[in-house]
């Protein structure tokens, strides 16, 4: 039962939930009864180090793999979205200048202009 603990104790110093107190558990767990503060203390160091190592390296895979089923499913980005803001405004500004014409009234203008097509038998 004490090696599922420690196996346990691990895995949770690998998700980066380890806390100093629990390190030195840990240090003492794996040195020999006999052995000096100075080096358990060391050990759990250590211990912390590759802790907070994995933590980031899992966050890292996290957002790596959210970030591309987000692309995948064609969600924009932030950059995407500020370029469209971007846009946005430089059209909204054009339109307020004088002498511009919305593109509704261009469109009517244009529509206008074009005659109507005949179709079927009675253009025949």
């Amino acid at each position: 039962m004490a090696k599922m603990q420690d196996v346990r104790k691990t895995i949770e110093g690998s998700l980066g939930n380890l806390t100093p107190t629990r390190a030195q558990d840990i240090a003492k767990g794996m040195l020999d009864r006999d052995a000096a503060k100075d080096q358990v203390t060391k050990t759990a160091a250590d211990l912390m180090e590759w802790s907070q190592r994995n933590k980031n390296r899992l966050t890292m895979l996290i957002r790596n793999e959210v970030r591309s089923q987000l692309k995948q499913a064609g969600v924009a980005t932030e950059e995407e979205l500020n370029a469209l803001r971007k846009r946005v405004r430089e059209l909204e500004r054009a339109a307020k200048r004088p002498g511009a014409r919305s593109t509704a009234a261009k469109k009517k203008t244009t529509a206008t202009k074009t005659p109507a097509k005949r179709t079927g038998a009675a253009g025949a």
